[in-house]
């Protein structure tokens, strides 16, 4: 099997994109499965935020994914999304995630890069030992709000905040990463009444400043237009995160099971049009990704 770097260059090379995306419950990973396997066994990433993980417990989530690999025979991939320290990076490294996502956006760029660098650091030596790769992803730039909620009010975006060209090529350098996220006018979450705008021509500027070989990652996918995914994936981003999308599906799904069979107690007489609805949206995106 590939391993996750040679799968993100070779949909950079086929101008496409491998699809990142969080689960929270069984229910989530087994619709996420359904719809790779019948999309035609594409390659998925699975993320568990900092919360996510510690609901589902760091080995609980690395046992599943490993025996949905196995079951479905997919090259299914665990990434620890979204990381705020370096302690809980590393927490995810040892409980044996394919790949994590250091998160220290929010704090200025040296202890950022600095601590970028350390988690990247710990991962290559744990690869050595354990003889298994370990992709680190950083992000630098600043994305409002998060992905737990539906905003029924516009979203300040401040330019200000993408990240810039030249300071993304210097701490992909130092930091020695993997996968780079940026802020280009994306955010977490979704609104209800504005639609996000990506800055293509920064995203054109940050990929020609960065090596081939480290993948490109679009946060904050739920509620981007498909036009604009698309077009972010034709000039160079390989690795798009949904979330949101997945949560709403989920919960609208769930309500209306339950209000359905408002006499029924068993979950799992309940739950399978929840994993239907996480499935539908996860086969569109895969789709979408693959299809450019």
């Amino acid at each position: 099997m590939l391993t996750l770097q040679e799968i993100l260059i070779q949909a950079r090379h086929e101008n496409k994109a491998i699809g990142h995306f969080n689960i929270s419950t069984l229910e989530m990973l087994r619709g996420i499965a359904e719809a790779a396997k019948e999309a035609g066994g594409v390659p998925t990433l699975i993320g568990t935020s900092e919360n996510e993980a510690q609901f589902l417990g760091y080995r609980h989530a690395v046992a599943l994914i490993q025996s949905f690999r196995e079951e479905y025979k997919l090259p299914f991939f665990l990434n620890a999304d979204h990381h705020k320290s370096v302690e809980s990076a590393k927490k995810a490294i040892d409980a044996g995630y394919d790949s994590v996502h250091i998160d220290l956006s929010k704090l200025p760029y040296e202890e950022n890069l600095t601590g970028t660098k350390e988690v990247v650091e710990y991962a290559k030596r744990k690869t050595q030992n354990a003889k298994r790769e370990i992709s680190v992803e950083g992000e630098l730039g600043y994305l409002p709000t998060d992905s737990s909620k539906v905003f029924d009010e516009a979203v300040e975006i401040n330019p200000e905040d993408f990240t810039k060209p030249e300071q993304a090529q210097e701490f992909i350098k130092k930091t020695g990463i993997d996968r780079f996220a940026p802020a280009v006018g994306n955010f977490h979450g979704m609104s209800t009444i504005m639609e996000k705008k990506l800055d293509f021509e920064r995203i054109r500027l940050i990929r020609g400043a960065m090596p081939e070989e480290v993948a490109f990652v679009l946060h904050g996918g739920s509620g981007i237009s498909h036009e604009q995914i698309k077009q972010a994936v034709q000039i160079g981003m390989n690795n798009v995160h949904i979330s949101t999308e997945l949560r709403v599906a989920y919960a609208e799904a769930l309500r209306k099971s339950l209000a359905d069979h408002p006499d029924e107690t068993t979950p799992y007489k309940l739950l399978p049009d929840v994993v239907d609805a996480v499935k539908k949206v996860v086969f569109q995106k895969l789709l979408l990704f693959g299809t450019q």
